[in-house]
């Protein structure tokens, strides 16, 4: 099956009406192609990526915060009266922050002190209690002083756990990947993916290699210990989520953060896309498996994921190059 930019458009308008209650609105993001960045690409190695920024909060972390609000719910482990608190870098504590409000819950979240502070303004809108760890420790030292929280008080707190939480990574199961399955009218061949929480490889990877084995799964990463993709790990000298697998993906790539920053800077200024530093980071990842597959003389569809746009990073000083 071929997939086309008419049939993803047809698919879109058919949708129901998503107005109403913000849950109602999450998932269902178009796929966007690309003109400029993949034009040295023949013509039947393709590249496309969903446009997460179009979920409520702004960010793919939506479907992991909703999936796991919900879950905990159904579960009886989230009531009135009841905070939620986790750890975060800025989108998934945006997404609680949003349900939370829709819900009638409040939020208390842990973040490293650098986090940008476009994602301190909005959590701050949203009247969530913050609490700032060491920079130098990053995602970690957040993660460390929420669970000494959650352990002294687990009474007041639903402890949410996005890197354990199984939540995470079926709310992709359940969404992501079956809409990339469908978007794509069953042509992808390779899904491309950050590792953060690394939720979004695992659900959606798991759900396209029952649709078809032979989708390869492709993990992008940090390509050291210190960089500036936030909301990316390292795996290697991080604190590994409890939902990763490290042996899943059929492929393992690193990205440089100047690497990175320069693809965002293209994105926008050759293709209209103002993405975020880690969209930017997949973006590359996107681009080296199609420039495989060209050298290769093969075909394929190639789909990554963009987490989110620029609009939570514009006071980098790379945007200014």
């Amino acid at each position: 099956m071929t997939f086309t930019a008419e049939r993803e458009a047809d698919r879109l308008n058919d949708r129901p009406d998503l107005s109403g209650d913000i849950e109602r609105q999450i998932g269902n993001t178009p796929l966007l192609s690309f003109r400029r960045v993949s034009q040295h690409l023949p013509a039947d190695v393709r590249v496309l990526a969903k446009a997460e920024w179009q979920n409520p909060g702004g960010s793919v972390k939506d479907r992991a915060a909703y999936g796991i609000i919900r879950s905990a719910e159904t579960q009886g482990d989230l009531r009135p009266g009841k905070t939620i608190l986790d750890s975060t870098s800025g989108n998934t504590g945006i997404a609680y922050a949003m349900i939370g409000a829709a819900k009638g819950y409040r939020v208390k979240l842990f973040l490293p002190e650098n986090v940008s502070p476009e994602r301190v303004a909005i959590l701050r809108a949203y009247d969530v209690e913050l609490v700032f760890t060491d920079p130098l420790e990053g995602s970690d030292g957040a993660i460390q002083a929420v669970q000494a929280l959650a352990a002294r008080e687990p009474e007041r707190y639903f402890y949410a756990d996005q890197y354990s939480n199984p939540a995470n990574w079926q709310a992709h199961y359940q969404g992501t990947g079956a809409e990339i399955w469908r978007q794509t009218a069953g042509a992808v061949t390779h899904f491309v993916a950050g590792l953060g929480t690394s939720g979004t490889l695992m659900g959606a990877g798991r759900r396209l290699k029952e649709y078809n084995a032979d989708i390869a799964i492709v993990s992008v990463e940090p390509d050291s210990p210190f960089h500036g993709l936030e909301g990316l790990k390292h795996m290697d000298s991080a604190l590994r989520p409890g939902i990763f697998d490290a042996d899943f993906a059929d492929v393992a790539l690193s990205v440089r953060t100047e690497d990175a920053h320069a693809m965002a800077l293209r994105l926008a200024r050759e293709e209209g896309y103002l993405v975020g530093i880690s969209s930017a980071a997949a973006m590359i990842g996107a681009l080296r498996v199609a420039e495989g597959l060209a050298e290769r003389e093969g075909s394929g569809t190639v789909v990554t994921l963009f987490p989110d746009n620029a609009y939570k990073y514009l006071s980098e000083a790379f945007w200014r190059g």
